[in-house]
């Protein structure tokens, strides 16, 4: 199957690859020209524009959005449309947040043009691995693109989840969540760095995915981490989040479903970025206020 791809970062990159491995034809574009040469390198058709890129592209045309939500993805969906004929389909692949999806879905339903959201996950592992993808939008062209899903996903990885918005819903709730299991985590090895004992972070990792209730793909890649840098000297305690958390607490919200879990890691990461907070300093300085408690000096 043809399809067109914008965005060849950690995972547009090797989607395009994986395809063209999977014997599909991809026409291949991103604002960094080195990006589109690599592309050309493992069997994709480059392209210099968007313009470019729609003129390689068989009506009706399929292309693939893996750029950043919010403005970029608006951005490109503008770029595309001069060059787009009615039938065409676009695929949103990012983390878009699952409402401007619908949006954008009946936006473009109004320019003769099919949307799709897809929910991907699998990271920088997906070229491998495969990716699991959480998919939005109309059956009749689900099918339609199927096999482009059946080469990205492990078997099994891909599912229809239900009208425009879906696929995005159901990837925000899921990278909420993992912001919750790697909090646990996190608080756990805290924990344990604290012992007395000396304990080896590496081995436990490896140890609680022989068969222990709390295995997963991220203590494997907790063992991958304290294997290349057991105390982890060489990184910043500075956690980022990119918007997903954010957005699945304010679905909790407005649905009234209580999500703490969720809600104190995000907050975690916020902590994360304050070593030395003014609130932690009020902390102390309160503490020495009304209990003499002493507090430490810079």
């Amino acid at each position: 199957m043809q399809l067109g791809l914008i965005g060849l970062g950690k995972m547009g990159g090797f989607m395009a690859e994986r395809l063209v491995r999977g014997g599909h034809e991809v026409v291949a574009y991103a604002r960094s020209a080195e990006s589109v040469k690599k592309a050309e390198g493992f069997g994709a058709k480059g392209a210099r524009d968007l313009p470019s890129l729609c003129g390689m592209l068989a009506t009706p045309r399929a292309i693939w959005l893996m750029v950043p939500a919010g403005a970029t993805v608006t951005e490109v969906i503008e770029g595309l449309l001069p060059h787009l004929t009615q039938g065409d389909i676009l695929i949103d692949g990012g983390n878009s947040y699952y409402k401007d999806s619908v949006t954008r879905a009946a936006y473009l339903k109004t320019r003769g043009i099919r949307f799709m959201d897809c929910g991907t996950s699998g990271g920088v592992w997906g070229l491998k691995n495969g990716y699991c993808l959480m998919i939005g939008g109309d059956r009749q062209l689900f099918d339609l693109l199927e096999p482009i899903y059946r080469t990205l996903a492990p078997p099994d990885g891909y599912a229809l989840m239900g009208d425009a918005g879906a696929g995005h819903l159901v990837k925000m709730v899921h990278n909420g969540v993992e912001y919750g299991m790697m909090q646990a985590y996190a608080e756990g090895f805290d924990i344990l760095k604290a012992s007395p004992y000396g304990l080896d972070m590496r081995k436990i990792s490896h140890l609680w995915n022989q068969g222990s209730v709390v295995r997963s793909w991220l203590l494997e890649l907790a063992e991958n981490a304290f294997e290349q840098d057991p105390a982890l000297e060489k990184i910043q305690g500075y956690v980022e989040d990119s918007g997903e958390g954010r957005w699945t607490i304010l679905e909790a919200m407005e649905r009234d479903v209580p999500a703490p879990v969720i809600t104190l890691s995000l907050f975690e990461r916020f902590h994360s970025r304050k070593p030395d907070s003014f609130a932690a300093r009020v902390l102390a300085a309160l503490r020495n206020q009304f209990g003499g408690h002493a507090v430490r000096k810079k």
